[in-house]
């Protein structure tokens, strides 16, 4: 599975740069699949409820409206059922790609496998809206699709009388089942979006709106196609006559030619497995999850910031528990926390300048705590030679910035999240140790694993985002750089190119001490 995900990753991330060099970093595609989903999802809805304002239902007059919008007002309703035919097509090609995608990130195991689960009836019903969609035309393509659909359907015993029935004779069929056809065309795509709203219950800030000039441009995609290839019907139908050649929307129909050579029983069992596997892929293996964070009342005022940063919505606040006058207090839901530490970055009490006691924050992970990060940003580096000194904190799930060879000594700390990087660190790391500067070392192209620690990082030290990093930090002295797992040749170039911006740097106050003599200064600072 891990060999799989890596091979997975690899081709996203060669994608990602592809796209990046034609579209803006905002509006890469890869970036926005679920915002792009729910886009289509509009799309789809809109166009649909306008076309069934002329739309018939009956059998016989069903063919003969599709026809008149297709031909007679092809400029009015036409071009609206086209786009409601190629939004349903990239709904599904955005969603198999999103699904994908999060699948060769990791992004579907431990405290996220309720959002992974949830996309399964998402799968399902988009399905059974398109599929129900072609019958409605009832043309060739529909009679075959619905005779294919109600015999793999009569296979299973739900049905008192084999419902295949309804599709021998021209006779057999008639206007209330039709209805009935029409009215699960329109609740499913209802229930969908009921769903899609669960899917969401644990992700902080959802985005459900891609950016507008890539909205723009995929409208205008959509559309430009609907004017030049319409969609269009492929002859009345008939039940007295078996369709012989047809054109199939492999979208939605590419699994049909199945029903034709293998036992419906069979594909109902392959369908079934298949499905399990995938709602089960979360615990295959389980994932091992590092401890949740934990708050320390003793240093927690209520103020909420780490609420307000958190991806997951795992920190909330609850009425204080230890008869302090603050009026409210942090709680941590481990079933939701996936251990990021964006959560310490956001809290106020994580300073390393406190040297009068030990090192505690409101909140953290007790696998990493800050006082330990402190330690081991000073040990890194008093280790490196003399010349020009880097801090690099990196983010685990971009580029490896241990072992890069460099013009610059680089001393790394690791952090699940570029994100878990208070502010005041970076300050210390100028101010009270041996760097020249520092580097953040995020996700490839910004794309947080966690959502928001990139984007929550470039914002505090902006200064327009609590916890602020102070004026006085010199800002040209921090570099925001973003490689991705194999990326890390790229990213120690980026570092040397850093490393020489510092030295055209103009000095500031005295000359510098000796990285030992400054280090040693940092034992007497309260």
């Amino acid at each position: 599975m891990g060999l799989l995900r890596r091979v997975l990753r690899f081709g996203f991330e060669r994608l990602e740069g592809a796209l990046g060099s034609v579209f803006p970093e905002a509006w890469n595609p890869l970036f926005n699949l679920g915002a792009l989903g729910f886009f289509l999802y509009w799309i789809v809805a809109v166009s649909g409820i306008y076309v069934y304002i002329f739309f018939d239902t009956g059998i016989s007059e069903a063919y003969e409206s599709i026809e008149y919008m297709t031909n007679d007002q092809w400029y009015l309703v036409g071009v609206m059922r086209s786009l409601h035919r190629y939004a349903f097509d990239g709904l599904v090609a955005v969603m198999m790609i999103h699904l994908v995608r999060e699948f060769s990130l990791d992004r579907y195991r431990g405290a996220r496998w309720f959002t992974w689960v949830t996309g399964m009836p998402i799968l399902v019903f988009v399905f059974i809206a398109g599929i129900t969609g072609y019958w409605l035309v009832w043309d060739k393509l529909a009679q075959y699709v619905a005779i294919a659909t109600v015999e793999w359907l009569d296979v299973l015993p739900i049905f008192g009388e084999p419902i295949a029935r309804n599709f021998l004779t021209p006779e057999s069929l008639d206007d209330r089942f039709f209805t009935l056809l029409v009215f699960m065309h329109i609740v499913v795509p209802l229930l969908l979006l009921l769903v899609l709203w669960i899917h969401l219950q644990r992700v902080s800030r959802p985005r459900i709106n891609p950016p507008r000039g890539l909205a723009v441009g995929s409208f205008a995609m959509l559309l430009g196609l609907s004017l030049v290839l319409p969609a269009t019907s492929q002859g009345p139908a008939d039940l007295s006559t078996v369709p012989a050649v047809l054109d199939l929307d492999w979208f939605y129909l590419g699994l049909y030619p199945l029903l034709d050579h293998a036992p419906g029983g069979m594909l109902w069992g392959a369908g079934a497995v298949l499905l399990l596997m995938l709602t089960a892929i979360p615990w295959m293996p389980p994932m091992r999850r590092p401890p949740v964070a934990v708050v320390d009342l003793a240093h927690c005022n209520g103020c909420g910031r780490c609420v307000d940063d958190c991806p997951f919505n795992a920190v909330g606040l609850r009425p204080r528990t230890d008869g302090t006058a603050f009026a409210e207090e942090a709680v941590v839901d481990p079933a939701l926390c996936v251990s990021c530490g964006i959560c310490a970055g956001a809290c106020p009490s994580s300073t390393p300048f406190r040297r009068a006691e030990t090192l505690v924050s409101g909140i953290e992970l007790p696998h990493l705590m800050l006082a330990d990060m402190r330690e081991r940003l000073e040990d890194e580096l008093a280790r490196l030679p003399e010349g020009t000194r880097i801090a690099v904190f990196a983010c685990d799930h971009g580029a490896d910035p241990e072992g890069l060879v460099t013009s610059a000594g680089v001393a790394a700390v690791r952090l699940p999240c570029l994100g878990m990087v208070p502010p005041p660190f970076i300050d210390f790391a100028l101010a009270r140790t041996a760097a020249d500067g520092v580097v953040l070392a995020g996700c490839r192209q910004k794309y947080c694993f966690f959502r928001f620690g990139a984007q929550w990082t470039e914002q505090r030290i902006a200064a327009t985002r609590d916890p602020y990093l102070r004026k006085r930090v010199p800002r040209e002295r921090i570099a925001a750089l973003w490689a991705g797992k194999g990326e890390a040749k790229r990213l120690a170039l980026e570092i040397d190119a850093f490393a020489a911006s510092l030295a055209a740097l103009p000095a500031e106050g005295p000359p510098p001490a000796s990285p030992e003599a400054r280090l040693a200064r940092t034992g007497s600072d309260g």
